[in-house]
C-alpha cells in the first residue's frame, strides 16, 4: 500500500495546485531535483569529465533499473533524451524496399506517423493503417486480414495520448511475428502508470520518455531491443561510443543496445531518470498502477455527472489519461478557466493524432492525467471548480 503521506512530503510541487498533467511532463520528486541538481554542482567543482567518472557505476545502474523495472536485461536498453528520438533512432534502422508495408495504428502519435510517411516516400515502402474496432483499440480481426510477408513493421502505440485506452501489444505482436514483422511499442504513456513487461508483451523494440509518469527529468528517454536484435540493424549514425575504430578503414559495432546511443549526453538527467526509475520501483509499480486506476475512474465518474460534460475515452481497458470537452465551451478555454483556479489540466489537439481525432470528429479534447500522488480531494476541487461551483 502506497505511504501517500510521504509521497506527499515528496513532491512539494503537488502543493497548493492540483496538478493533472502526468501525460504531460510530471512533478519529479525530490530525490529526483536532487540528484541532478547534486550532479551539476559536482561538474562546476571539478569539471564534466571528472564528475561523470565518478559516477560510471550510477550510469551503469541506470540501465539496471530500467531492465528491471521492464523485466530485460541492462544490456538490451539504449538511453536517449527522449521517447521520440528513441522511436525514430530505432525506425529508420528497419530495412525497406519498395512494395513493403508499414502498417500504424489508428491513435498513431504525429511524430510516428510523420516519421512513417518520409520513409515510405524515400523508400518506396507504403504506410497503411489498422482500423479500430468498436471499443476503439487495435482491431485484431483486422490486422490478421492484413497481415503477409511484405508487413514489415507494425507500430502501436500503447496508451494513446488523448483517448484514454490501452491497446492489445501482445495479440498484435503475436500475429506479426507468423508474418516475420517487427513490432514497435510506443510506451510514451504506459511507462511509469501501469505494468510494462517486454516478454508478456511480446515486442521487438519499445520507446519510453522520463518525464512523464516515470516523473524523471526533462531530455531523457530509452529504447528496448528484443536481445540478439540490435546486432541485425544499422542505425543511421554511429560515433566512437555506438562503435569501436579498428583500424583506418574497419570500424565494429557494439553488439548490443548500446549502439543506439551517442557518447556525449546530459550526465546529470539520466543520473536523475535512474532516481526515478528507482523511486517507482521502491513504491511497486502494481501498487502505483493501482491507484492511477482509481484516480483515474474516479474522475471519469465525476465528470460524467456534470451537466454538458462528455468523457472521451476508449477502450475496455483504460488507462490514467482522462479526456473530455464541454458543450459550448473551447478546450482551451477550459483549460484556462482551470488553471486560474489552480488546476493543471492540458488540451490535446487534433493535430497530435489526427486519424483518431478526425474519425471521431473532434478538433480537441481537454486531458486530465492524475498519478498517484494527486489526493481525491483535489479531484473533488477540479470537478467542483468545473462545475461552477
Amino acid at each position: 500500500m502506497l505511504d501517500h503521506d510521504r509521497i506527499r512530503r515528496d513532491t512539494p510541487g503537488a502543493s497548493g495546485r492540483v496538478f493533472l498533467d502526468s501525460a504531460g511532463s510530471s512533478l519529479p520528486p525530490t530525490v529526483v531535483l536532487d540528484t541532478a541538481i547534486a550532479h551539476l554542482r559536482r561538474e562546476a567543482e571539478i569539471g564534466g569529465y571528472s564528475a561523470a567518472a565518478e559516477r560510471t557505476t550510477d550510469l551503469a545502474a541506470v540501465k539496471t533499473s530500467i531492465g528491471t523495472l521492464i523485466g530485460a536485461p541492462a544490456s538490451s536498453i539504449a538511453l536517449s533524451d527522449s521517447a521520440t528520438r528513441a522511436w525514430t533512432d530505432f525506425f529508420y534502422s528497419v530495412p525497406l524496399s519498395p512494395g513493403d508495408r508499414i502498417l500504424l495504428c489508428e491513435a498513431e502519435y504525429a511524430s510516428n506517423a510523420i516519421c512513417a510517411l518520409h520513409r515510405a516516400e524515400v523508400t518506396g515502402a507504403v504506410v497503411e493503417v489498422i482500423p479500430s474496432d468498436e471499443s476503439g483499440r487495435i482491431d485484431v480481426d483486422a490486422l490478421q486480414d492484413m497481415l503477409d510477408d511484405r508487413v514489415k513493421l507494425v507500430s502501436v502505440v500503447h496508451a494513446p495520448t488523448n483517448g484514454g485506452l490501452i491497446n492489445p501489444a501482445r495479440a498484435v505482436a503475436d500475429l506479426a511475428h507468423q508474418h516475420g514483422a517487427i513490432v514497435l511499442l510506443d510506451a510514451c504513456q504506459s511507462i511509469g502508470q501501469m505494468r510494462v513487461d517486454v516478454d508478456e508483451l511480446g515486442v521487438d523494440a519499445l520507446s519510453a520518455t522520463g518525464r512523464k509518469w516515470l516523473r524523471g527529468p526533462r531530455g531523457t528517454g530509452f529504447l528496448y531491443l528484443r536481445p540478439g536484435l540490435a546486432s541485425t540493424l544499422h542505425p543511421t549514425a554511429l560515433d566512437l561510443h555506438s562503435a569501436q575504430w579498428i583500424d583506418r578503414q574497419t570500424y565494429r559495432m557494439a553488439d548490443d543496445a548500446t549502439r543506439f546511443e551517442f557518447w556525449e549526453c546530459d550526465v546529470a538527467a539520466r543520473l536523475a531518470l535512474g532516481a526515478a526509475v528507482d523511486y517507482l520501483l521502491e513504491l511497486g509499480i502494481d501498487q502505483v498502477e493501482e491507484a492511477v486506476v482509481e484516480r483515474a475512474e474516479y474522475l471519469r465518474a465525476g465528470l460524467r455527472e456534470i451537466p454538458g460534460v462528455t468523457v472521451r475515452d476508449l477502450g475496455d481497458r483504460k488507462s490514467g489519461i482522462v479526456s473530455f470537452t464541454v458543450d459550448g465551451e473551447e478546450p482551451d478555454a477550459v483549460r484556462d478557466r482551470l488553471g486560474n483556479q489552480g488546476v493543471s489540466v492540458r488540451v490535446s489537439y487534433d493535430s497530435s493524432t489526427r486519424l483518431d481525432m478526425t474519425g471521431r470528429g473532434l478538433d480537441s479534447v481537454v486531458r486530465a492525467s492524475p498519478h498517484y500522488f494527486v489526493t481525491f480531494a483535489e479531484l473533488d476541487t477540479m470537478l467542483a471548480a468545473l462545475a461552477g461551483e
